[in-house]
C-alpha cells in the first residue's frame, strides 16, 4: 500500500507499506475475513456445508454442532451445551467477540423459543416498514392481493416514485423469508419495477395493509418426530395475460416444518 499522505517516511519516500492484515473498508476485506474464519473453523474440526457456504457443521462422537455465519454475526447451536460453550470460548480466544447469550434476534428475525418449538417472527421489521411507508393509520385487509385488480405492463412513463416502489419491494422480498404467504404477491409486483404506475403502488400498499393485520404471523418450527421430506408443487399454465407465461411454486416440509 502507498504511504498515507502526511505519514511519508522522510528517508524512504518511495517505499510502500506491507500490510499485516486487511484494512477496514477495502472491498477485499469481507473475503479475507471469511477465509480467516473458515480456516479457524475447519482447523477446529468443522466441515463447510456444500449447500450453504456460510454453514459449518461439526460431528464428533454423537455430538453435532452447527455454526451459521453472516459476515460477523454468528449463531452457534448443537445438541451439547458443553460443546457450544467450548466453541464460543475458542472463538473468543482467537477473535474479539461479544456473546449475546441465547438466540432471540438475528438479522431482523425474532426467535421466540418454547418447550417444544421455535417461532420465527419479523413483526418488528413489519412495524418499522409500515411506519417508514406512513401506513400506520391504514385499514387492514384479509388478503395481500385483490382479485378485482389486473396488473399489466405499461409502456408509458412511470406515474409513481420508482425509488420508493423498488425500496419497498426489496424490503418485502426479505420479509418473505418468514412470511411465504406474500411470496406470490411480491413476485408479481416485482415484475413492474421498471415502470410502476399508480395501480401498482396501490396494490403494493394493499400488501402492507395485509401485513399490518397479520403482523404477528410467522413460521413455527417444531421438533420433528420423523425425518420425512414432503414437497408440494403447483403450476398455472399460461396464466399471465401479458405474455402467457406459466406461474409455478413449491413448498418443502421437513416433517411439519416449512423449510423452502
Amino acid at each position: 500500500m502507498q504511504q498515507p499522505p502526511g505519514f511519508t517516511h522522510p528517508d524512504k519516500p518511495h517505499h510502500v507499506c506491507r500490510l499485516r492484515k486487511s484494512i477496514y473498508g477495502l472491498k477485499q476485506v469481507p473475503r479475507a475475513w471469511y477465509h480467516t474464519l473458515r480456516k479457524f473453523l475447519c482447523d477446529y474440526g468443522c466441515v463447510n456445508s456444500k449447500s450453504d457456504s456460510s454453514l459449518f457443521i461439526l460431528q464428533h462422537h454423537g455430538t453435532i454442532l452447527y455454526i451459521l455465519v453472516y459476515v460477523d454475526d454468528i449463531i452457534v447451536t448443537g445438541n451439547s451445551n458443553a460443546k457450544v460453550n467450548e466453541c464460543i470460548t475458542k472463538l473468543a480466544n482467537t477473535f474479539s467477540i461479544k456473546d449475546m447469550g441465547k438466540l432471540h434476534y438475528f438479522l431482523g428475525v425474532e426467535v421466540i423459543p418454547t418447550s417444544t418449538s421455535l417461532f420465527l417472527s419479523q413483526h418488528k421489521y413489519i412495524a418499522d416498514l409500515i411506519e417508514r411507508t406512513k401506513m400506520m393509520d391504514s385499514k387492514p385487509v384479509l388478503t395481500p392481493l385483490s382479485t378485482s385488480v389486473t396488473l399489466t405492463k405499461d409502456d408509458g412513463s412511470p406515474t409513481t416514485d420508482i425509488t420508493f416502489y423498488r425500496s419497498i419491494i426489496g424490503s418485502l422480498q426479505y420479509l418473505s423469508m418468514t412470511r411465504p404467504d406474500i411470496a406470490f404477491s411480491v413476485n408479481k409486483l416485482a415484475q413492474f419495477m421498471q415502470r410502476p404506475n399508480t395501480t401498482h403502488l396501490t396494490t403494493l400498499k394493499r400488501v402492507l395493509r395485509y401485513l399490518k393485520g397479520t403482523i404477528f404471523h410467522g413460521l413455527l418450527l417444531q421438533k420433528p418426530t420423523t425425518s420425512t421430506l414432503i414437497a408440494y408443487s403447483d403450476a398455472g399454465w399460461a396464466g399471465n395475460k401479458d405474455d402467457y407465461t406459466s406461474t409455478s411454486a413449491h413448498l418443502v416440509y421437513f416433517d411439519s416444518n416449512l423449510i423452502s
